[in-house]
């Protein structure tokens, strides 16, 4: 009997040869079951296929599989494998077996009539007609060795994984427009399943790109340093002029705005939390404050493809108040948003040229209109 798959399958995956070669010793059952699901991507095994398997391997009375072809065969009807499986369509669960059967996992061992039973003689089995799973004791030490393979390969993608990421903050932190397309590409294919190859060229690509501008990091670190440095009277009018009661954008002369005046904060707070509702989901305790709602939209931020460094570079660019309204703005619309980070950054880059105010948002969002039509003022 051939057990080659006869459909195509990607060049990573396995399968498990032309025959069964018999174990010199029995294997548990539940220990194949599990290095099977380890790897499941190489020998192209759903999840689903497997439940189906699991419960077969339940009819079996020893945990051990017998190492002898024909001695481990059980026999349920497709009704009692269904209630097993919590209600699985007969239709569904017969796809599954014949899988198993194709995959050379599971033999069937039919009946003239192809029903499943066995002859008793005694207290012992004689005779039995139903799914043989003495290929899984065959196919162990190859389960086992792709088993380990795969759990290896799992430990490097995840390494991969994190280095992407720390060069991508690294990037993030340069704040060079010449790097977005670099950053956004890398943000996609971490909420992608990539395969290693992928991840390999780009952690390649991004860690030689972060190396090359290491020394702009510096600088700016320096310059940062620097301008953070002063006398006291230099620091306090900064602090004045960083109040995250204020909006930094420039006025618009058709409709209400955000203004710096104390008298005002309030009104102000509340034209944002009755324009942008879809955080309350989110976090339902009511708003009083800026300082609250500043803090709701920095936790927000990530969970819609915000990175912290986004934030608070629009932070200190338009104001603590201006990009926790921009933020939730973004929510509000996020499903017409495709790189909500890639926008935020734009925004803050139009309020570093004084041409942006978060009133044209609120009012799109207040008349039902497009937040991309109305987010900028010139």
């Amino acid at each position: 009997m051939c057990f080659v798959k006869k459909n195509m399958k990607h060049a990573s995956q396995s399968d498990f040869g032309r025959g069964v070669s018999v174990a010199s010793s029995s294997v548990d059952k539940w220990e194949v079951l599990s290095a099977l699901t380890k790897a499941s991507a190489d020998f192209d095994i759903s999840h689903r296929t497997l439940t189906v398997l699991k419960a077969l391997l339940t009819f079996l009375p020893d945990r051990d599989i017998p190492t002898d072809p024909g001695k481990a065969v059980v026999f349920p009807a497709n009704r009692t494998l269904s209630e097993r499986l919590n209600g699985m369509p007969e239709s569904t669960l017969r796809r599954h077996l014949a899988r198993l059967v194709q995959l050379g996992l599971v033999n069937r061992h039919d009946s003239p009539n192809r029903k499943r039973y066995a002859r008793r003689v005694g207290q012992g089995v004689e005779l039995a007609f139903g799914f043989d799973l003495s290929p899984l004791n065959g196919h162990a030490d190859q389960i086992f060795m792709t088993a380990e393979r795969s759990t290896r390969r799992a430990e490097r993608i995840r390494t991969l994984r994190d280095r992407i990421a720390l060069a991508r903050q690294q990037l993030i932190a340069l704040n060079d427009s010449r790097f977005a397309a670099l950053i956004e590409n890398a943000r996609l294919i971490l909420r992608r399943k990539s395969s290693e190859q992928t991840l390999q060229d780009l952690t390649r690509e991004m860690e030689d790109t972060a190396d090359q501008n290491a020394g702009k990091a510096v600088q700016q670190s320096e310059l940062q340093t620097l301008q953070l440095s002063g006398p006291d009277g230099q620091n306090e009018r900064h602090i004045q002029d960083s109040d995250e009661s204020k909006f930094d954008s420039e006025e618009e002369p058709s409709g209400p705005q955000i203004s710096a005046d104390k008298k005002n904060d309030n009104a102000n707070l509340h034209i944002v939390l009755d324009t942008c509702t879809e955080f309350q989901d989110y976090y339902p305790k009511p708003i009083t404050e800026w300082a609250e709602l500043v803090t709701v939209a920095e936790k927000l931020s990530p969970m819609i493809g915000i990175d912290p460094p986004v934030f608070n570079e629009a932070r200190v660019r338009m104001g603590a108040a201006a990009a926790a309204t921009s933020v939730l703005c973004i929510l509000e619309r996020l499903q017409d948003i495709r790189s909500p980070g890639a926008y935020l950054r734009t925004l803050t880059q139009k309020a570093q040229a004084g041409t942006f105010s978060c009133m044209p948002m609120l009012k799109a969002l207040k008349n039902k209109g497009k937040l991309g039509n109305c987010q900028l003022t010139t």
